[in-house]
């Protein structure tokens, strides 16, 4: 399974958003590939993605995508993003 994470520039958000992603799909027992990239290569970055894990102000620039779109509303809140996972992965 393939996640990516989105930021702006896909330095710095969507690199905290990629750690705490594989820390709560540790807890889940997800085993899955966790990326980090930014809006800009989005098509490339999840042309085979299942998910992508985003902010709400990024959502509208992912445009057309197979992948489940989650909006994270604060990446350091582990378990909101578990929920969220857990709801799209379990």
């Amino acid at each position: 399974m393939k996640i990516v994470a989105i930021c702006g520039v896909g330095v710095g958000t969507s690199g905290i958003l990629k750690v705490n992603a594989e820390r709560v799909l540790d807890r889940l027992g997800i085993d899955a590939d966790v990326t980090a990239s930014d809006a800009a290569h989005i098509d490339e970055a999840a042309a085979d993605a299942q998910v992508v894990l985003t902010s709400p102000e990024l959502v509208d620039r992912i445009g057309r995508t197979n992948a489940d779109v989650i909006v994270v509303n604060n990446y350091f809140d582990l378990e909101e993003l578990e929920q969220k996972l857990d709801e799209a992965l379990g």
